[in-house]
């Protein structure tokens, strides 16, 4: 029994591919310098794969991001060197960016507007593409990048499609195989679509190259369609994809290829229940004439290795899997199934981490407790006697940029080198001068600019109960940009207030309102590994409970305005539309039930990079106040969500994209404001940034808040 993997992740065992593009952006590190540092880390990874598996794919490694290296593939842009690259990453001309699928990766999405057949061409010779050398490459497939492309006309859909093909066609036929990402075949398709699919992969089967076939996320719903492809290998997803499995096991598989099992989770960390997955292969060898078994999806969702974590429990660091371990186990369960090693036993996770009281707690909830009494525009007129903010009121997302003294001071406290009370005078000063800051700007609702903060969902995560942190486990999220997702691994609780301190203190220095910032029930659980032994609804309405209770202190303490960002809240949703309605539901009602507090306090939420006009009725549902989203880079455009149903709420487009070094101009922030405005009562307005500003240097963010106040001081007049 052979063994796959793919997808490992990028980012290095010390975050060695962050410092270096990142010392190139800084001009600490040369492009040379850059290149030798990635190439080490993609040698690495190879030498990883190499001790575990038998097959994997090479040349992983992108300078940023696997969806503009295809674009770049595919001729639609020619970066002639990184500094071109990463213009279309980060600056004046970066691309929009939005989430992969339902999982916490952003994407690059190449703007095919206009896009023609003959737009199409061979470019793998193009310096900034790391796979033109390798032996056995991976590519993400023709069909998954015009699918997840911007602005292509649907009426010419399939001539591009058919004229990209034509151009893999020619770039795979160097190569003896491939490996071709089609995670775009398991999305909701109309028949059209299949019969293209068909179409163009009858074109690449005379490339002459053997084509391993991977698929991951869900399963296929075309499956008698996708094992007719002309490819040598199919990989499924047996994780998330149970109908796949059962169509196997019902139907067969092709004798002429190979199916690649996807029995090992690539996006959670628990270890993988070797037993079933040894019992499952073995029901598939009876209808498989030749199969290898794999990782059910990429790992790069991953952190690198857990054997690094030396802080972690031990009771439940023996339940977890990283990278390197998920690749144990895709051997270890070949192993098993030959009868080469016994089948070990999992560790139960009953009882582990349990709390009744939090289980009493959310048992007795009753359907009122997700409804408020007070509907929106009522409210509305209490907030506005209570806050009398101006016409087009000001505000930021949240937090303010961590300078190097900032993120000293906090590894200082964490490693017992300052005492608690010298941390909370620094934070507190540092808290003192943006606040001053943000009233000589003249913004209308302030922050407390979130210094004690590490990550948006790590630092709740350490304040609750029954959910652990790492202190290696980076996972990217986007480019350089990465985070450490935390565990959940037990009952959710709140043993005291989590952020009521600060911005108690913040509110106390001026008069102006004061948000308090929270992370919703649903980001929360995105952007964590999840427990498995309880629903995630169950999950999710303890989180709320203990936001609640926040909610509700910040009342007591006078603060008036309240945010609870759900910037995963599209994210989380289900790839196939008929598994949306169910969790909406549930992903609703949390907020709502975080958010069920006195009337009088104005909830606001912020959404950043996701398709909004798909979940815009769901969106409708969450009964906040104001709501701040992504529009810089679509430039407004996202405003056409809102054109067909009855919004009463009030919104703030983000006019200044956050995510790239570029300082946008009071010309540029009013364009997307006037568009706006053609569908948005002025009375409902705010301006802000498209995300919290935590990534940003402050030059750029003075100089672009000085531009925002100025805009606002345009609309006014």
């Amino acid at each position: 029994m052979k063994t796959y993997a793919y997808g490992f992740p990028r980012i290095g065992r010390n975050r060695e591919y962050k410092k270096a593009i990142e010392g190139l952006w800084n001009r600490k590190v040369k492009e040379l310098d850059v290149t030798a540092a990635l190439s080490g880390i993609q040698r690495d990874n190879e030498a990883v794969y190499a001790g575990k598996v038998d097959v994997f794919p090479e040349g992983e490694m992108s300078f940023y991001d696997p969806m503009l290296d295809t674009a770049i593939l595919c001729g639609i842009y020619d970066p002639k060197g990184l500094a071109e690259y990463y213009e279309l990453c980060r600056g004046s001309r970066a691309l929009e960016m939005t989430k992969w699928f339902n999982t916490n990766y952003h994407y690059l999405a190449a703007d095919l507007s206009g896009a023609k057949a003959s737009s199409f061409r061979p470019n793998i010779d193009n310096p900034n593409l790391f796979f033109k050398k390798r032996n056995y490459p991976s590519f993400i497939g023709p069909f998954t990048f015009l699918k997840l492309s911007k602005g292509i006309d649907k009426k010419k859909f399939a001539d591009l499609f058919m004229s990209l093909t034509g151009v893999y066609k020619e770039i795979i036929g160097g190569y003896e195989k491939v490996q071709i990402d089609e995670p775009a075949f398991v999305t909701d398709l109309e028949k059209p679509e299949i019969a293209l699919i068909k179409e163009g992969y009858r074109l690449l089967g005379g490339s002459g190259s053997r084509i391993t076939l991977m698929t991951y996320y869900d399963s296929v719903d075309f499956m008698e369609e996708l094992l007719s492809l002309p490819v040598s290998a199919v990989g499924l997803d047996f994780v998330r994809g149970a109908e796949g499995y059962e169509y196997i096991l019902k139907n067969g598989f092709p004798a002429d290829k190979t199916l690649i099992a996807g029995l090992v989770d690539g996006r959670n960390v628990w270890k993988n229940d070797i037993r079933i997955s040894t019992e499952r292969l073995k029901m598939l060898s009876a209808k498989a004439k030749d199969i290898m078994v794999s990782n059910a999806a990429p790992l790069y969702h991953l952190p690198v290795a857990v054997s690094v974590e030396t802080a972690l429990d031990d009771k439940l660091k023996n339940r977890l899997s990283f990278a390197e371990e998920k690749l144990s186990e895709i051997s270890l369960i070949s192993e098993c199934f030959e009868g080469k090693t016994p089948v070990p036993e999992r560790l139960s996770s009953r009882g582990y981490g349990r709390d009744d009281s939090v289980r009493e707690r959310t048992k007795a909830l009753k359907e009122s407790d997700f409804i408020k009494k007070i509907p929106v525009t009522k409210r509305r007129k209490k907030q506005d006697e209570g806050l009398n903010l101006p016409l087009f009121p000001t505000t930021t997302i949240g937090s303010f940029p961590q300078t190097a003294e900032v993120r000293d001071k906090r590894a200082a406290y964490l490693k017992g080198e300052i005492t608690a009370s010298s941390y909370k005078e620094f934070i507190h000063a540092e808290i003192g001068k943006l606040v001053r800051f943000q009233e000589d700007l003249g913004l209308d609702v302030l922050v407390h600019g979130e210094f004690e903060r590490t990550d948006m969902v790590e630092f709740f995560a350490q304040k609750l109960s029954g959910i652990a942190t790492t202190g290696k486990g980076w996972v990217i999220s986007y480019g350089t940009r990465a985070y450490r997702p935390p565990i959940i691994f037990g009952d959710v609780s709140r043993p005291a207030p989590m952020t009521l301190e600060e911005i108690e203190y913040a509110q106390a220095t001026t008069m102006k309102p004061v948000k308090g910032m929270l992370t919703g029930p649903v980001t929360i659980i995105s952007w964590s590994y999840c427990r498995e032994d309880v629903p995630e609804p169950e999950v999710a309405y303890q989180i709320s409970l203990a936001l609640k209770d926040e909610i509700t202190d910040y009342e007591k303490g006078g603060i008036k305005i309240v945010q609870v960002d759900e910037p995963a809240f599209r994210e989380k949703a289900p790839i196939k539309r008929r598994g949306w309605e169910e969790y909406f539901d549930w992903a609703v009602k949390s907020f709502n039930l975080a958010t069920n507090t006195d009337p009088g306090t104005q909830i606001h939420t912020h959404m950043c990079y996701s398709e909004f006009g798909e979940i815009i009725d769901y969106i409708n549902r969450l009964d906040f106040d104001v709501i701040t989203i992504e529009a810089s880079r679509s430039k407004g455009d996202i405003i056409k969500a809102f054109e067909n149903i009855d919004f009463k709420r009030q919104i703030g487009l983000g006019v200044w994209d956050i995510h790239s070094p570029h300082v946008p101009s009071v010309d540029e922030m009013l364009d997307i404001v006037k568009r706006s405005l053609e569908k948005i009562p002025k009375e409902n307005f705010w301006l802000n940034p498209d995300c919290g500003l935590k990534t940003r240097g402050w030059p750029e963010t003075k100089e672009s808040l000085r531009n925002l106040m100025e805009a606002a001081k345009i609309m006014r007049r």
